[in-house]
């Protein structure tokens, strides 16, 4: 029992590391826009995102390969998700019957 709530616990990290990393990532690129230093934002941030995300993951893993794995699997899945919750929202479709055909109708 004690391996197992160890195991979701590097989930869990990882999943909160992989959170931080691509919500850096995605706060980073929407600062860039109004930015007068792009390339200084950019730097900045990937060095700060990987050195949070390296050094959290060594901590986890504490020289266990399964740790380690849980981790990366969690953070691969807080990509999937930050992806998901930042997107932006579709324009709504009008459905006119002309637009809901999918070819010309020949007359």
């Amino acid at each position: 029992m004690n391996d197992l709530l160890t195991w979701l616990l590097a989930w869990v990290a990882g999943a909160a590391l992989g959170t931080i990393f691509y919500g850096g990532l995605w706060w980073t690129v929407r600062k860039l826009v109004a930015s007068g230093q792009p390339a200084l934002w950019v730097f900045g941030s990937l060095l700060l995102r990987m050195a949070i995300a390296l050094t959290g993951m060594y901590f986890v893993a504490g020289g266990h390969w399964q740790r380690l794995l849980l981790c990366l699997l969690g953070f691969a899945m807080a990509r999937l998700a930050v992806t998901r919750l930042t997107r932006e929202p579709a324009p709504p479709r009008s459905e006119s019957p002309e637009e809901a055909a999918h070819a010309p109708q020949s007359r």
